[in-house]
């Protein structure tokens, strides 16, 4: 097993727009190590969000090497790296991303749908998951009867459910108030300590400060890469 869970090198991305190519990416080179906790930061149109769909596998580049858990994803088909997704990455949206008129547990227990489990299999990890989130009271709540931090709450659990190497949180707190933030960065934390592998994209530097590393980008390239803890 690699030292590296994420090892990119030269990444470049360009967008057609008209007649015109854009470079937002311009050859960025990244290693992150297995049970890292990374914060990824810069300005609007520094790159930083195309890096995160690259990184989670939303977007391939135009060149450059991609390796992720061991596995060269960067000339995949969309099948595969649905597939990847699925198993290797657990998301973390700003917007929650989840089925509103669904409960918790069916909301958490989805990713294993695709990822072929047995119901009882589906509800016994979804179920642990909650509890570990704190929410093995509101399983049965749709998310539509949720707080916007139980339902990132729920987000997180499902994230976590198919046991991913990484976990990558787009503005995780950008929709929720300072106390509820500060509690879902302390299970960030929590997380964090368990082993997992975390990735934050912020533009917030005291959510970037739980992180032990902190990656900025600007105009297309890293322009510094600091660890601080």
């Amino acid at each position: 097993m690699t030292e590296y869970i994420i090892d990119i090198k030269e990444i470049k991305r360009n967008f057609k727009l008209g007649s015109e190519t854009v470079k937002v990416l311009k050859g960025v080179n990244l290693q992150i190590k297995r049970g890292d906790y990374v914060a990824l930061m810069g300005p609007s149109g520094s790159g930083k969000s195309t890096l995160m769909n690259i990184l989670g596998c939303l977007d391939t580049p135009t060149s450059g090497e991609y390796t992720l858990n061991g596995k060269d994803v960067s000339s995949l088909d969309d099948d595969q790296l649905a597939d990847i997704r699925n198993k290797d990455i657990g998301f973390v949206f700003q917007t929650f991303n989840l089925l509103p008129r669904t409960t918790s547990l069916d909301n958490v227990a989805l990713p294993m749908v695709y990822a072929g489990k047995s119901k009882e299999e589906r509800y016994e990890r979804a179920k642990e998951v909650l509890g570990q989130v704190g929410l093995g009271d509101r399983m049965d709540h749709h998310s539509n009867q949720l707080s916007g931090g139980q339902r990132q709450r729920v987000a997180v659990a499902r994230a976590l459910v198919n046991h991913p190497a990484i976990i990558l949180a787009d503005e995780p707190t950008g929709n929720l108030d300072t106390k509820t933030s500060i509690e879902i960065m302390n299970l960030f934390d929590e997380i964090h300590s368990k082993g997992n592998t975390v990735i934050l994209v912020t533009h917030e530097e005291d959510i970037a400060a739980h992180a032990h590393r902190i990656i900025r980008l600007r105009d297309g390239l890293i322009e510094s890469d600091d660890r601080i803890k």
